[in-house]
């Protein structure tokens, strides 16, 4: 598939699980991508190999994005190094830390707030002027859990609709110069966090899902790709539930 042809894309947070799964998809799909990571080294390397060996094209940029200043660079070094840019994906993610509130500490927020939060508007800001004219694209990875409680997981639902928030507000902004943004939300998808609940946790979430399946990785990338493309060119400014239907029954310990 050739729908990106030409186009660059970074997606931040790529070396692995949902990031990793949306760069390859992108690539195939003929863009250029900018993989990021900010310990997975030689996972990111070894996503750019892949990239290269099915002919594509793949560049491995190391930021934090909870830092301002390397989550602007990364951007920037993205444009310079491809020539340009058209897709910006905000995958990177604190993982969420079970921590019940009498627990929370100022600097687990802070941490929460800095990668899931403060991470995409520096992203953003950064992109913007950058984006072409013809149509650039914002997506951002929320999460379920911003609609739908989970237990000592307050700071990361937090974070989560804060950046569905920006999603619609940046999209007012944004939408004169004909640049999209919208966010994803992601359901309960098959990454390192799911592998670490119980196989009765991981039963209860499949019985919730109407299509009988934990997601994986592809399902989200292949929204991405859609979001990304020019057949989403009259989407913007909205959250769209790639779940599996997820239906929660009561509220979740």
């Amino acid at each position: 598939m050739t729908r990106l042809k030409g186009k660059v894309a970074v997606i931040t947070g790529s070396s692995r699980g949902i990031g990793a799964a949306t760069a390859e998809r992108l690539a195939a799909d003929g863009a250029a991508v900018a993989i990021n990571y900010a310990s997975s080294a030689a996972k990111a390397e070894e996503l750019a190999e892949r990239i290269h060996n099915a002919g594509g094209k793949a560049i491995v940029i190391k930021a934090d994005i909870g830092d301002w200043s390397q989550a602007q660079m990364l951007v920037e070094k993205t444009a310079k190094e491809l020539g340009r840019l058209d897709i910006l994906v905000n995958n990177a993610v604190q993982d969420v830390g079970r921590e019940p509130i009498d627990e929370i500490s100022e600097a687990f927020t802070s941490q929460q707030f800095a990668v899931n939060v403060i991470g995409p508007i520096a992203t953003i800001q950064a992109a913007a002027p950058l984006l072409p004219k013809e149509g650039g694209r914002i997506i951002n990875m929320s999460s379920v859990v911003a609609t739908y409680p989970v237990a000592q997981s307050g700071v990361y639902s937090a974070t989560k609709a804060g950046l569905e928030g920006l999603t619609r507000a940046f999209s007012v902004e944004l939408g004169p110069r004909n640049i999209t943004v919208n966010a994803i939300s992601v359901g309960f998808t098959d990454t390192d966090l799911i592998r670490t609940n119980s196989e009765e946790v991981n039963k209860a979430l499949i019985g919730m899902t109407p299509l009988r399946r934990i997601g994986k990785p592809a399902d989200l990338a292949d929204a991405v790709s859609l979001l990304a493309s020019d057949d989403a060119r009259w989407i913007t400014g909205q959250l769209i539930h790639v779940t599996g239907g997820i239906i929660p029954s009561g509220y979740m310990g």
